[in-house]
Protein backbone atom coordinates (compact mmCIF):
# COMPACT_ATOMS: atom_id res chain seq x y z
CA UNK A 1 0.00 0.00 0.00
CA UNK A 2 2.98 2.30 0.65
CA UNK A 3 3.94 2.25 -3.06
CA UNK A 4 0.43 3.31 -4.07
CA UNK A 5 0.50 6.11 -1.49
CA UNK A 6 3.78 7.59 -2.72
CA UNK A 7 2.82 7.22 -6.40
CA UNK A 8 -0.53 8.96 -5.89
CA UNK A 9 1.05 11.62 -3.68
CA UNK A 10 3.68 12.36 -6.31
CA UNK A 11 1.07 12.69 -9.07
CA UNK A 12 -1.04 15.03 -6.95
CA UNK A 13 1.95 17.22 -6.06
CA UNK A 14 3.18 17.28 -9.63
CA UNK A 15 -0.17 18.37 -11.02
CA UNK A 16 -0.48 21.14 -8.44
CA UNK A 17 3.11 22.37 -8.33
CA UNK A 18 3.63 22.21 -12.09
CA UNK A 19 1.08 24.96 -12.71
CA UNK A 20 3.85 27.61 -13.01
CA UNK A 21 5.49 25.43 -15.66
CA UNK A 22 2.21 25.41 -17.58
CA UNK A 23 2.26 29.21 -17.63
CA UNK A 24 5.87 29.28 -18.83
CA UNK A 25 5.14 26.73 -21.53
CA UNK A 26 2.16 28.81 -22.66
CA UNK A 27 4.37 31.83 -23.37
CA UNK A 28 7.14 29.72 -24.93
CA UNK A 29 4.51 28.20 -27.21
CA UNK A 30 3.62 31.65 -28.49
CA UNK A 31 7.15 32.11 -29.86
CA UNK A 32 8.21 28.57 -30.64
CA UNK A 33 5.41 25.92 -30.64
CA UNK A 34 7.68 23.00 -31.52
CA UNK A 35 10.15 23.82 -28.75
CA UNK A 36 7.34 24.23 -26.22
CA UNK A 37 5.77 20.92 -27.25
CA UNK A 38 9.09 19.11 -26.78
CA UNK A 39 9.62 20.77 -23.40
CA UNK A 40 6.16 19.69 -22.26
CA UNK A 41 6.78 16.14 -23.49
CA UNK A 42 10.04 15.84 -21.53
CA UNK A 43 8.45 17.24 -18.36
CA UNK A 44 5.59 14.75 -18.45
CA UNK A 45 7.95 11.90 -19.34
CA UNK A 46 10.05 12.76 -16.28
CA UNK A 47 6.91 12.70 -14.14
CA UNK A 48 5.88 9.30 -15.51
CA UNK A 49 9.35 7.89 -14.82
CA UNK A 50 9.04 9.11 -11.24
CA UNK A 51 5.68 7.33 -10.96
CA UNK A 52 7.33 4.11 -12.15
CA UNK A 53 10.17 4.60 -9.66
CA UNK A 54 7.80 5.05 -6.72
CA UNK A 55 5.75 2.09 -7.94
CA UNK A 56 8.78 -0.15 -8.27
CA UNK A 57 8.30 -0.77 -11.98
CA UNK A 58 11.24 -1.76 -14.16
CA UNK A 59 11.10 -2.53 -17.86
CA UNK A 60 12.88 -3.71 -20.99
CA UNK A 61 12.30 -2.26 -24.45
CA UNK A 62 12.90 -3.90 -27.80
CA UNK A 63 12.65 -2.31 -31.24
CA UNK A 64 13.10 1.42 -30.51
CA UNK A 65 14.84 1.67 -33.88
CA UNK A 66 11.51 0.77 -35.54
CA UNK A 67 10.19 4.26 -34.77
CA UNK A 68 10.88 6.61 -37.72
CA UNK A 69 12.81 9.73 -36.78
CA UNK A 70 11.39 12.22 -39.27
CA UNK A 71 7.72 11.42 -39.88
CA UNK A 72 4.51 11.15 -37.87
CA UNK A 73 3.12 7.68 -37.25
CA UNK A 74 0.12 6.00 -35.68
CA UNK A 75 1.06 3.90 -32.65
CA UNK A 76 -1.31 1.05 -31.75
CA UNK A 77 -0.95 -1.15 -28.67
CA UNK A 78 -2.76 -3.63 -26.47
CA UNK A 79 -4.20 -2.21 -23.26
CA UNK A 80 -4.71 -4.08 -20.00
CA UNK A 81 -3.34 -1.78 -17.29
CA UNK A 82 -3.42 1.82 -16.09
CA UNK A 83 0.38 1.64 -16.20
CA UNK A 84 0.40 1.10 -19.99
CA UNK A 85 0.21 4.84 -20.69
CA UNK A 86 2.70 5.69 -17.96
CA UNK A 87 5.23 3.26 -19.42
CA UNK A 88 4.93 3.76 -23.17
CA UNK A 89 4.55 7.54 -23.02
CA UNK A 90 7.81 7.81 -21.11
CA UNK A 91 9.55 6.07 -24.04
CA UNK A 92 8.32 8.04 -27.04
CA UNK A 93 11.03 10.13 -28.74
CA UNK A 94 8.66 12.66 -30.32
CA UNK A 95 5.54 14.60 -29.37
CA UNK A 96 2.55 12.25 -29.61
CA UNK A 97 -1.13 12.86 -28.98
CA UNK A 98 -2.81 10.05 -27.04
CA UNK A 99 -6.45 9.15 -27.59
CA UNK A 100 -8.11 9.16 -24.17
CA UNK A 101 -11.61 8.82 -22.77
CA UNK A 102 -13.40 12.14 -22.37
CA UNK A 103 -13.98 11.70 -18.64
CA UNK A 104 -10.29 12.54 -18.07
CA UNK A 105 -11.17 16.16 -18.86
CA UNK A 106 -12.77 16.35 -15.42
CA UNK A 107 -9.36 16.08 -13.71
CA UNK A 108 -7.93 19.55 -12.95
CA UNK A 109 -4.41 20.33 -14.20
CA UNK A 110 -4.14 16.91 -15.88
CA UNK A 111 -6.42 18.05 -18.69
CA UNK A 112 -4.18 21.09 -19.24
CA UNK A 113 -1.07 18.98 -19.71
CA UNK A 114 -2.94 16.58 -21.99
CA UNK A 115 -4.24 19.37 -24.18
CA UNK A 116 -0.74 20.89 -24.32
CA UNK A 117 0.49 17.55 -25.64
CA UNK A 118 -2.19 17.30 -28.34
CA UNK A 119 -4.15 14.50 -26.70
CA UNK A 120 -7.53 13.64 -28.20
CA UNK A 121 -10.64 12.92 -26.16
CA UNK A 122 -13.33 10.43 -27.02
CA UNK A 123 -16.82 9.72 -25.73
CA UNK A 124 -17.18 6.01 -26.44
CA UNK A 125 -20.99 6.24 -26.24
CA UNK A 126 -21.26 8.85 -29.00
CA UNK A 127 -20.52 7.59 -32.56
CA UNK A 128 -20.35 11.17 -33.87
CA UNK A 129 -17.71 11.97 -31.29
CA UNK A 130 -15.67 9.04 -32.60
CA UNK A 131 -15.82 10.47 -36.12
CA UNK A 132 -14.72 13.89 -34.88
CA UNK A 133 -11.81 12.29 -33.03
CA UNK A 134 -10.65 10.56 -36.21
CA UNK A 135 -10.85 13.82 -38.15
CA UNK A 136 -8.86 15.63 -35.45
CA UNK A 137 -6.27 12.85 -35.44
CA UNK A 138 -5.92 13.15 -39.20
CA UNK A 139 -5.22 16.87 -38.79
CA UNK A 140 -2.55 16.15 -36.17
CA UNK A 141 -0.84 13.65 -38.46
CA UNK A 142 -0.90 16.15 -41.31
CA UNK A 143 0.78 18.65 -38.98
CA UNK A 144 3.57 16.17 -38.29
CA UNK A 145 2.38 15.03 -34.84
CA UNK A 146 2.12 11.31 -34.13
CA UNK A 147 -0.97 9.74 -32.57
CA UNK A 148 -1.23 6.85 -30.10
CA UNK A 149 -4.38 4.77 -29.74
CA UNK A 150 -5.43 1.58 -27.99
CA UNK A 151 -7.61 -0.09 -30.68
CA UNK A 152 -9.38 -2.33 -28.17
CA UNK A 153 -11.27 0.77 -27.07
CA UNK A 154 -10.96 0.00 -23.36
CA UNK A 155 -8.72 -1.84 -20.93
CA UNK A 156 -8.94 -5.61 -21.00
CA UNK A 157 -10.34 -6.77 -17.66
CA UNK A 158 -8.41 -10.04 -17.58
CA UNK A 159 -5.36 -9.29 -19.72
CA UNK A 160 -6.68 -11.17 -22.75
CA UNK A 161 -6.38 -9.34 -26.06
CA UNK A 162 -9.71 -7.89 -27.18
CA UNK A 163 -10.94 -7.20 -30.70
CA UNK A 164 -9.31 -4.22 -32.43
CA UNK A 165 -11.81 -1.63 -33.67
CA UNK A 166 -11.53 -1.06 -37.40
CA UNK A 167 -12.12 2.67 -37.02
CA UNK A 168 -9.00 2.98 -34.88
CA UNK A 169 -6.72 2.64 -37.92
CA UNK A 170 -8.67 4.84 -40.34
CA UNK A 171 -6.57 7.87 -39.47
CA UNK A 172 -3.55 6.03 -40.84
CA UNK A 173 -5.15 4.78 -44.04
CA UNK A 174 -6.60 8.25 -44.71
CA UNK A 175 -3.24 9.99 -44.35
CA UNK A 176 -0.93 7.26 -45.58
CA UNK A 177 1.18 7.35 -42.42
CA UNK A 178 2.93 4.27 -41.11
CA UNK A 179 1.53 2.26 -38.21
CA UNK A 180 3.77 1.09 -35.38
CA UNK A 181 2.32 -1.89 -33.44
CA UNK A 182 3.45 -2.11 -29.81
CA UNK A 183 3.09 -5.13 -27.54
CA UNK A 184 2.99 -4.40 -23.79
CA UNK A 185 3.49 -7.17 -21.25
CA UNK A 186 3.74 -7.30 -17.46
CA UNK A 187 2.07 -4.01 -16.53
CA UNK A 188 -0.89 -5.76 -14.89
CA UNK A 189 1.52 -7.12 -12.28
CA UNK A 190 1.95 -3.57 -10.97
CA UNK A 191 -1.71 -2.99 -10.08
CA UNK A 192 -4.58 -4.86 -11.73
CA UNK A 193 -3.54 -8.36 -10.62
CA UNK A 194 -3.80 -7.30 -6.95
CA UNK A 195 -5.85 -4.09 -6.98
CA UNK A 196 -5.83 -1.75 -5.05
CA UNK A 197 -2.24 -2.54 -4.05
CA UNK A 198 0.71 -1.37 -6.15
CA UNK A 199 3.60 -3.80 -6.24
CA UNK A 200 6.94 -3.90 -7.99
CA UNK A 201 6.75 -5.39 -11.47
CA UNK A 202 8.86 -5.89 -14.56
CA UNK A 203 7.30 -5.00 -17.90
CA UNK A 204 8.31 -5.68 -21.47
CA UNK A 205 7.64 -3.33 -24.39
CA UNK A 206 8.15 -4.68 -27.90
CA UNK A 207 8.00 -2.14 -30.72
CA UNK A 208 7.28 -4.03 -33.94
CA UNK A 209 8.32 -3.05 -37.49
CA UNK A 210 6.18 -0.33 -39.09
CA UNK A 211 3.33 -1.13 -41.44
CA UNK A 212 3.41 1.14 -44.50
CA UNK A 213 -0.24 1.85 -45.29
CA UNK A 214 0.68 3.39 -48.65
CA UNK A 215 1.68 -0.02 -49.99
CA UNK A 216 -1.42 -1.90 -48.84
CA UNK A 217 -4.04 -3.15 -51.28
CA UNK A 218 -7.70 -2.19 -50.62
CA UNK A 219 -8.47 -5.68 -49.30
CA UNK A 220 -5.49 -5.51 -46.93
CA UNK A 221 -6.67 -2.16 -45.60
CA UNK A 222 -10.08 -3.69 -44.96
CA UNK A 223 -8.57 -6.25 -42.58
CA UNK A 224 -5.77 -4.05 -41.24
CA UNK A 225 -7.06 -3.92 -37.65
CA UNK A 226 -7.16 -7.72 -37.48
CA UNK A 227 -3.66 -7.94 -38.94
CA UNK A 228 -2.27 -5.53 -36.33
CA UNK A 229 -3.99 -7.45 -33.56
CA UNK A 230 -2.44 -10.65 -34.87
CA UNK A 231 1.05 -9.15 -34.88
CA UNK A 232 0.72 -8.04 -31.26
CA UNK A 233 -0.86 -11.36 -30.27
CA UNK A 234 2.17 -13.23 -31.59
CA UNK A 235 4.27 -11.42 -28.99
CA UNK A 236 2.07 -11.37 -25.90
CA UNK A 237 0.62 -14.86 -26.30
CA UNK A 238 3.94 -16.65 -26.69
Amino acid sequence: MIRAFFAVLFVALFLILSSPLMAIEYFVHKKNPEKADLHSLRIVQWAFRCVMFFSGMTYDVKGMDNIPEDEPVLFVANHSSMFDVVLVYSLLPHVTGFVSKKSVLKVPFLRVWMKRLHCLFLDRNDPRDGLNMILNAIELLKQGISVFIFPEGTRSKNGELLEFKAGAVKMATKTGCKIIPIAIEGTRDALENHFPFVRSAHAQVTILPPVDTKTLAPEEKKHLADYLRGQIALVIEN
